[in-house]
């Protein structure tokens, strides 16, 4: 079962997406943030998605989201979240400017295609929110709400939280 959870942000995506493998026992959770640097409030997030996850869980930072799920494609996994990974894409291939993330894109789909374990994926759900002002929140918001519609195609479910409550999106039977 591949699940897309989407939300804006402190939605309650998380939370929700960590509820859906809490029997699944050992997860590998693919965190794609950076690690906070002097950033007290961005590590006081950090910390409560630590804190909040169980301790048998093994956490992977990790910006390589499709090597990870090519190395074990059986593993229940949750990736948190796409966001964090297209950033790390923007910046490796200079997309805030120009350049191109599509291989990055068509790498990752091609690994949750292929995934066959638990996959949990969540992502910011960007269109029910301003157009952002500046070009390159513009392009991060395009860039993302393409992930987000090849992801769900893949996915078996998509759910979208709003104020911690789950909304079925899709479901495949």
């Amino acid at each position: 079962m591949r699940v897309l959870v989407l939300g804006g942000i402190r939605s309650g995506k998380s939370h929700h997406a960590e509820g859906m493998l809490a029997e699944a026992g050992a997860v590998r959770y693919l965190a794609t943030g950076p690690s906070p640097d002097g950033d007290d409030s961005w590590s006081v997030r950090v910390d409560a998605h630590r804190n909040r996850r169980p301790p048998h869980w093994s956490t992977v930072e990790t910006s390589d989201v499709a090597t990870q799920l090519h190395a074990d494609p059986m593993a229940p996994t949750m990736v948190d979240d796409i966001g964090g990974w297209l950033t790390a894409a923007m910046d490796r291939r200079d997309a805030w400017t120009g350049g191109s993330v599509t291989a990055d894109v068509e790498a990752l789909c091609r690994a949750v295609d292929g995934f066959s374990g638990p996959l949990v994926l969540v992502s910011p759900e960007v269109g029910l929110t301003v157009v952002p002002a500046t070009a390159a929140g513009r392009r991060f918001a395009d860039e993302l709400g393409t992930v987000n519609q090849r992801l769900a195609t893949l996915c078996d479910r998509v759910v979208l939280v709003i104020a911690g409550q789950p909304l079925a999106v899709k479901e495949i039977r």
